[in-house]
């Protein structure tokens, strides 16, 4: 799941905003080790997903927004991660934090 995305609508948005190519994005997406948050925890909806991956690629840790609709999954965004979502990476795991919803 989450493996093989639809960056049709989004992949040319999200790399002139944050420079992050779709290649990008799938590869930190492949991370073995990656982290699946679902429901992202910043989405108002409840319906995207928050994967965070290392991109051998960039080199990075790599947060990536997903939205399965209608029997296909979207891209929605990718950047480099946040401070916050490193340390979820690092963890390896992500239970929630106080304030959230669940």
């Amino acid at each position: 799941m989450f493996e093989r995305l639809d960056w049709s609508k989004r992949g040319e948005y999200m790399q002139r905003q944050h420079g992050i190519t779709p290649q990008v994005a799938d590869d930190a997406l492949g991370d073995p080790n990656r982290i699946v948050i679902d429901p992202d925890y910043n989405s108002t909806s409840g319906e995207s997903v928050r994967i965070i991956g290392f991109s051998t690629i960039a080199d990075d840790i790599v947060t990536v927004i997903v939205l399965h609709h209608e029997g296909t999954e979207y891209g929605v965004n990718g950047w480099s991660a946040n401070e916050k979502d490193r340390r979820i990476y690092n963890e390896g795991s992500y239970a929630g934090e106080e304030g959230e919803a669940p």
